[in-house]
């Protein structure tokens, strides 16, 4: 009876044996399993690392596989993102111009290993910025103060042109680009404030003279009718006496005088 019971004794130690090894198993199988899959979200792409190493493979969004303990896939952001950045240079005449950038940008999806390879996930701070201020210096130097008022658009569009060039050459795409102020020093505010005020003093004064002109050309056509017009006059009068003699007929309000003096006022009428 002790011989069947140790015997029993070895093959339970057996059996829990073979069920713990095959939970075991299975747990790993399912570790294994589990750690061979994985998602990518919506605006995302997926970096394969093996060892640490960056691989050629980029995963799009959905489900992908990997190799579990040897490789690994890190995220990025693809969708377009927007950085407000300070930027300061000096234009063509030497005047300070500080300004403020808007930068929609995204990364170009099919490069984000590329990315991740050679800048990390700080692209913005290492690339972005750094471009910026450059693009904005290149540009602003060629432009001056008052040029860069005035050609804003220009300005503007050529700046893009620049930074888009720059940030290409990093897998980094710019959608939209915008100076949302220049601001430059007090003196130069102060200068164009001046320049302003004296082109509507002389706008004034012009139209001023311009009006002077008009009244006096006026003044000299109607003197010039009215002389025109005496002189008319005494030719008609000298042509023709009676004239006058009719010209007091109109005139006359029907009374006669109390009193006609030597000649009367119709003299020669009949004549």
């Amino acid at each position: 009876m002790d011989n069947i019971k140790e015997i029993n004794k070895k093959i339970g130690n057996i059996d829990g044996k073979k069920i713990a090894s095959r939970i075991a198993i299975g747990l790993i199988v399912l570790i294994l399993l589990f750690g061979a899959f994985g998602t990518i979200g919506a605006g995302e792409r997926g970096i394969l690392l093996q060892f640490g190493a960056v691989k050629d493979k980029v995963f799009n969004e959905g489900l992908y596989i990997k190799i579990p303990f040897v490789q690994k896939v890190v995220t990025m952001d693809v969708k377009i993102q927007k950085d407000e950045i300070p930027a300061s240079a000096s234009s063509k005449d030497l005047q300070i111009v500080t300004s403020k950038i808007a930068l929609n940008y995204h990364l170009l999806p099919e490069s984000v290993n590329k990315v991740w390879q050679e800048v990390g996930k700080n692209y913005n701070a290492r690339i972005i910025a750094p471009a910026i201020q450059e693009s904005v210096k290149a540009e602003t130097a060629k432009f001056t103060a008052e040029e860069l008022i005035t050609k804003r658009e220009v300005v503007k569009e050529q700046i893009k042109a620049n930074l888009a060039a720059r940030l290409l050459q990093n897998f980094i795409i710019v959608d939209e680009f915008n100076i949302i102020d220049f601001d430059f020093s007090a003196a130069f505010n102060e200068a164009i404030e001046s320049k302003v005020k004296a082109e509507q003093l002389k706008l004034k004064a012009d139209r001023d003279l311009e009006r002077i002109k008009i009244e006096a050309d006026q003044m000299i056509a109607a003197a010039q009718g009215k002389a025109q017009a005496i002189q008319i006059e005494a030719q008609a009068l000298k042509a023709n006496p009676q004239v006058v003699e009719l010209r007091w007929i109109e005139k006359w309000d029907g009374k006669v005088p109390t009193y006609w003096g030597e000649a009367s006022p119709f003299i020669g009428i009949n004549r």
